[in-house]
């Protein structure tokens, strides 16, 4: 079962300002699902969309398998939802800035206290909320965004602007809502290093359109495949008029040249070639591609 699924969503603001091509995602039930793009790549857009502040043009867009324009509000009851800055009343303590919340939601006092617990500000007492660290901030308004217990939270960017030590404060939340309360969280972000860390599965957007959509564990073995092989060799120069002779790629780089991996075969040969010929052969060492090259990869072609 998906929490969210999205159909051949297209979005434009005007003719010539086309925002989403055909965009097609599948948020899986109980995952973490990093949306991971550009700035600019139609991100915020999107979840826009999904939440119905924007007006759907063309396309599929369901929450909970029911179509979100004809059910925005009973599936609103279940989403909680962070997009961009966070609105709070400075003046207010964290706990009355929940009162409010909690009023219009008609839940019980106890649910403030709770929530407050679970993004570890319950201690926070009498201070007001502009004298806030941003981090503290965000972890607010998830606070917030848990009131009414929703089954999917949507986030835009919440890392946004946080140092280090917020960045892992946001991290150690998310997972534990999504392990110890089995929440729904599609997070999106520019930054695939941090999504790595908590996404179960990842789709990656630019220009509008999905180019990549699966598990963290598919993106990752996409790594451990060879892109180049980097030789030390005896001698640079009669290597490179053997692999002209053979029409394989050479790049030069000081004492080391590299070649385009095709095949553990084809690098046999390479050596075999180079050992017949009487160059002598220190090292053959493959080039593997890390996950931020790969999103690179994915994004600039």
């Amino acid at each position: 079962m998906n929490s969210v699924e999205i159909r051949q969503l297209n979005h434009q603001f005007d003719k010539q300002n086309k925002i989403l091509h055909d965009l097609s995602i599948s948020v899986p039930k109980g995952s973490i699902y990093g949306f991971l793009g550009p700035n600019g790549a139609g991100k915020t857009t999107t979840l826009r969309l999904v939440l119905g502040l924007l007006k759907r043009q063309v396309g599929s867009i369901k929450v909970f398998e029911k179509e979100m324009s004809s059910n925005r509000i009973s599936n609103l009851k279940n989403i909680g939802s962070l997009i961009e800055m966070p609105s709070l009343y400075g003046h207010l303590t964290a706990k009355e800035n929940l009162e409010i919340y909690r009023k219009l939601y008609n839940l019980s006092k106890e649910r403030v206290q709770e929530v407050l617990e679970i993004v570890d500000l319950a201690k926070t007492g009498k201070k007001k909320v502009k004298g806030f660290s941003l981090g503290m901030k965000q972890r607010l308004s998830i606070a917030i965004a848990l009131l009414h217990s929703p089954e999917l939270l949507i986030l835009d960017e919440p890392t946004n602007g946080l140092d280090p030590n917020g960045i892992i404060e946001m991290r150690n939340l998310l997972k534990k809502l999504n392990e110890e309360n089995g929440t729904t969280i599609m997070i999106s972000s520019h930054l695939l290093p941090e999504i790595e860390k908590i996404a179960t599965h990842v789709g990656i957007i630019h220009h509008g359109k999905m180019l990549f959509e699966g598990t963290m564990n598919d993106l990752q073995e996409m790594k451990n495949v060879p892109v180049g092989i980097t030789y030390h060799v005896s001698d640079l120069e009669k290597v490179k008029s053997l692999f002209e002779q053979n029409s394989w790629t050479f790049e030069q780089e000081k004492e080391y040249f590299n070649t385009a991996f095709e095949s553990n075969e084809l690098v046999a040969k390479q050596v075999k070639t180079l050992v017949e010929n009487g160059v002598s052969v220190y090292s053959c060492v493959p080039k593997i591609n890390d996950l931020e090259q790969i999103f690179l990869d994915i994004t600039q072609n």
